[in-house]
């Protein structure tokens, strides 16, 4: 069922996703060659809980940590490891904070030192792909107009749009209807409501759309081995159209 938060409602969500824009921009700002993994994970965490808040994603579902953290061909949930960050590498953090009841959920993909100039077009092209979906936010609109909008310019690019993943709704629960592909047909699936709060996240990859299980057995990687990249943002139904909620 889809559900249709009451202002307060609204006004913690804000709060959660200001905490939780505020911790992944710190986190950013950490991931350079010669960090692990499991250091932006721990820092994460402790950033999260100072905020008065909870870690979203740990225990949930059997995630034993506070971040995603995916490199290079692993497009989501990837385990923190030991795993030290290498010039080059493109790194995927993805977080969520639990905050008075109410869920945020937001994620980036950064470049580790000098990147390829494909690396780069690649995170620029996913950015863009996000913001680009984020304007077919409105009352009216149906979930297949923002689907539709992040496919068309992913292929465009000359990338694929994952298939197997989505965005989801969100609030009392981490994940709550409706389901948000990044791919379909314009004017198709649920109408958009003023108070929906939804999470929009394009999971793009340099080669083909197919997925495999990455070796940890939790995450995602790319079938043929191309890197990936993700963005999400927890966005708020306004009757002008959208509001992000995941930002400072």
């Amino acid at each position: 069922m889809i559900t249709i938060k009451s202002p307060e409602e609204i006004k913690i969500m804000a709060e959660a996703g200001k905490i939780l824009a505020g911790v992944l921009k710190e986190i950013e700002k950490m991931a350079k060659p010669g960090v692990t993994t499991l250091d932006l994970d721990r820092a994460a965490e402790e950033l999260i809980l100072k905020q008065g808040a909870k870690p979203a994603f740990k225990n949930y579902a059997s995630f034993p940590f506070s971040l995603c953290a995916s490199v290079n061909e692993i497009i989501v949930h990837g385990y923190p490891s030991d795993y030290v960050l290498k010039d080059g590498d493109v790194v995927g953090l993805d977080l969520g904070v639990l905050y008075k009841g109410y869920y945020s959920d937001m994620a980036i993909t950064v470049s580790c030192g000098k990147v390829s100039y494909e690396s780069k077009r690649l995170i620029n092209v996913a950015k863009k792909a996000l913001k680009r979906g984020i304007k077919k936010v409105r009352p009216g609109n149906k979930i297949g107009d923002i689907s539709n909008t992040i496919q068309r310019y992913v292929e465009s690019q000359g990338f694929s749009a994952v298939r197997d993943l989505c965005g989801h709704g969100i609030g009392k629960e981490l994940h709550e209807e409706p389901k948000i592909p990044n791919y379909g047909q314009r004017h198709k699936g649920e109408e958009l409501k003023e108070g929906m709060v939804i999470c929009i996240e394009p999971m793009i990859i340099a080669g083909d759309w197919h997925l495999k299980k990455s070796a940890d057995g939790y995450g995602y990687a790319t079938k043929d081995g191309s890197l990936s990249a993700h963005f999400e943002h927890t966005i708020l139904v306004t009757k002008f159209g959208s509001k992000i909620l995941t930002e400072i």
